[in-house]
């Protein structure tokens, strides 16, 4: 990322699937501690944040999904390589428009401070989140 940009790439372990992120864009970022994302990405939680259709550009490669029907009954499809497996975006049915760009599909995370986490409910008891975050039972709303 050049100095004074605003534009952070991204993408899959293998470098099949490049994106950029517009960090002027970014509405929030969070952890999410559902079980489901607890599956997706073999660990405790998803750390993410939420960036619009507009300020999302996908690059190269074409990233696979797959779909699940959220706590809404509306549908949560993951994205991910085909060819590495790594957990890219999500997109959310009650939330059309916006991408949940997955931290460590970011070249450089180091600036992400999540806000809040969701699904604290199902949280694994070993983890702690920080105190000064918002702490969400189930989803926000």
């Amino acid at each position: 990322m050049s100095e004074g940009s605003n534009q952070q790439p991204g993408g899959c372990l293998c470098g099949a699937i490049r994106f950029t992120i517009d960090r002027d864009t970014i509405a929030g970022q969070s952890h999410c501690q559902c079980r489901d994302c607890q599956r997706a990405t073999g660990s405790a939680f998803a750390t993410f944040c939420f960036v619009p259709d507009a300020g999302f550009h996908a690059e190269s490669g074409e990233p696979k999904g797959y779909t699940v029907p959220g706590s809404s009954g509306r549908g949560v499809t993951r994205f991910f390589c085909a060819e590495c497996g790594s957990q890219l975006y999500s997109e959310v049915g009650v939330l059309p428009g916006m991408k949940f760009v997955k931290s460590g599909a970011l070249d450089d995370a180091s600036w992400m401070s999540p806000q809040s986490a969701f699904w604290c409910d199902t949280a694994q008891p070993w983890v702690a989140m920080p105190e000064d975050i918002a702490a969400i039972a189930k989803n926000p709303g």
